[in-house]
């Protein structure tokens, strides 16, 4: 009998989207363990995010399996697939500019009990505490992006997906992003990361998956990441 500690959390089976007439997935598979950092990789336009949005079901259309927590998803509208404890954070972020700091933290609704209080996300965050009154898009890129990730954590969502969460940031910054997915995962958090920042990734992910036009062609654990360099740098062209 399989040991249900180590089921996936996700598993992802022959995945296939479309925006409009232009099929992007042409059958994912990988799957997603409990408290694992796991990263999809690859170039621009491969169907990363892609990918992302179609487990959360904000794409046109769809069609394969997507599994979390046993629950077959692919049917699914984006709302239900959110209240089964799933979380994404767009690369745009999504930063109201009508709303301050504090406002746009508390707009998501909780979907579960469990999720993190406004003083740990301070804890996590202390530069949110310090702008908290100022308009959401007068913060820094930087504090933009701690902002959309503070957010989902207050919803008891423990499966998050993190959309190029280092894009364009400043190195300092990138570091600090880096720890807070430590912390995460040290407090139980499930998280799907795309990025391109493949030193980054190096960092804080578990196991990678490469997405080459829309199907999964390798993937390897950290510790394999030595000796798959060299296939690495012609998946990626760097």
């Amino acid at each position: 009998m399989r040991d249900t500690v180590t089921a996936p959390v996700l598993t992802v089976r022959n995945l296939e989207a479309w925006y409009g007439e232009s099929h992007i997935l042409h059958g994912i598979d990988f799957e997603v363990r409990p408290g694992e950092v796991v990263t999809l990789l690859g170039r621009n336009g491969a169907g990363k995010s892609t990918t992302l949005k179609s487990i959360m079901g904000i794409i046109g259309k769809r069609k394969g399996s997507v599994v979390f927590e046993g629950h077959e998803t692919i049917r699914l509208s984006s709302d239900r697939i959110a209240k089964l404890g799933i979380a994404f954070c767009p690369e745009e972020r999504g930063i109201f500019a009508s709303l301050d700091v504090k406002e746009n933290l508390l707009l998501p609704p909780v979907i579960r009990s469990g999720g993190m209080s406004v003083e740990q996300i301070f804890d996590l965050f202390p530069n949110l505490h310090e702008r908290l009154g100022s308009q959401g898009t007068k913060l820094s890129g930087g504090e933009q992006q701690m902002l959309a990730i503070a957010r989902i954590l207050r919803t008891g969502s423990r499966f998050l997906m993190l959309d190029e969460p280092t894009e364009g940031l400043a190195p300092v910054i990138i570091q600090q992003i880096g720890r807070m997915i430590a912390r995460l995962k040290e407090e139980g958090f499930t998280i799907l990361l795309v990025e391109q920042n493949f030193r980054f990734a190096s960092t804080v992910a578990d196991r990678f998956y490469i997405i080459e036009h829309g199907k999964v062609i390798d993937a390897f654990a950290n510790a394999e990441l030595q000796a798959n360099m060299e296939k690495l740098h012609a998946y990626l062209g760097v």
